[in-house]
């Protein structure tokens, strides 16, 4: 059962937020907890050994000094024990955890799972410094991040007590992964999910910003103890669904832009954050078998006819019939 919180935006507005949100960015990193002895790549999806069982539910941390760490923002320094599709295993100074991916400075979303290999291998043995990013000693959990340590110590905190939900503010994007896109804030990063992107259909964060993209975000929710910032980039526009029975209609031919094509049929985009589906029976004529892709590419502009508009369900039906 996923449970659910509530959260005003400035207009009073309740936005909701529950707990998959934040799954969808920690997935990655719950599943490589093994403690790597060796510099070797480590197979994610083979079944730990008794050993291995043994250090994950008796890890030898200094959970005391890692939340001083933690609570403090400091760096400190840890050397790279093995690493895995998911990211690096780190230990030093009395600690042991994981470095996701998307906080490593080298790695951008452009390479392909190849060249992370590559990367990942090539920090064997390596000491690099590191910020305490979550600290959870009930599920015996460190995440560190290497982007966070560029930061000056005390800055996340500060960042964290001035953020406030409602505000917008600016930063820069440092990663995109499939589920999102991170933006430094200036010493602390926030998650644009990609449902929170744009209005509309997007397939993949990438299509819609770039590493290195200065962005106004809207922020939604700022959770303090768990070093969490949700941002959202649609929120500063108004929802184009509320108004769409008040411009489009049952019958009426408008011209739109193909954004995707699929097997079933092709999305059109109307306006900015308004995409309509022509399902592939409305390509045709009735009994005639279509190949969506043999007639239809993307960034092709084509006349349609509006066949149903659902605001509540955030939906339009298009068609190429035009009568």
């Amino acid at each position: 059962m996923v449970t659910k919180s509530a959260i005003l935006d400035y207009d009073g507005q309740v936005l909701s937020l529950d707990e998959s949100w934040w799954a969808a960015l920690l997935e990655e990193e719950i599943r490589p907890v093994l403690h790597a002895k060796s510099q070797k790549s480590i197979d994610p999806d083979a079944a730990p050994s008794e050993k291995e069982k043994t250090e994950l539910i008796e890890p030898q941390v200094n959970w005391e000094h890692a939340q001083k760490i933690y609570e403090q923002d400091a760096t400190i320094i840890m050397k790279v024990r093995g690493y895995n599709r998911g990211g690096l295993l780190v230990e030093g100074n009395g600690l042991q955890g994981f470095i996701p991916l998307s906080h490593l400075v080298d790695l951008s979303c452009e390479q392909d799972s190849e060249k992370h290999d590559h990367l990942l291998a090539g920090y064997a043995n390596r000491s690099i410094q590191l910020k305490i990013i979550e600290c959870v000693p009930e599920d015996g959990r460190i995440i560190f991040s290497e982007r966070a340590a560029l930061s000056e110590p005390g800055r996340r905190n500060q960042l964290l007590h001035l953020l406030k939900p409602g505000a917008q503010v600016c930063g820069i994007v440092t990663n995109i992964t499939d589920f999102g896109v991170f933006v430094d804030l200036g010493g602390l990063e926030g998650l644009i999910h990609v449902s929170e992107i744009s209005w509309g259909r997007v397939r993949h964060p990438s299509d819609a910003l770039q590493l290195g993209d200065k962005v106004e975000v809207f922020v939604m929710h700022v959770d303090e103890e768990r070093v969490r910032v949700a941002l959202s980039l649609k929120r500063l526009h108004p929802n184009p669904w509320e108004t769409v029975a008040t411009r489009y209609y049952p019958d009426q031919i408008v011209e739109a832009v193909i954004t995707s094509v699929l097997p079933f049929g092709a999305f059109a985009r109307l306006e900015e954050g308004l995409d309509g589906l022509i399902h592939i029976s409305e390509m045709g004529q009735p009994g005639v078998n279509i190949k969506p892709a043999d007639i239809l590419q993307e960034g092709q502009i084509v006349r349609a006819r509006v066949v149903r508009v659902e605001p509540g369900k955030q939906r339009l039906g298009l068609s190429l019939r035009l009568k």
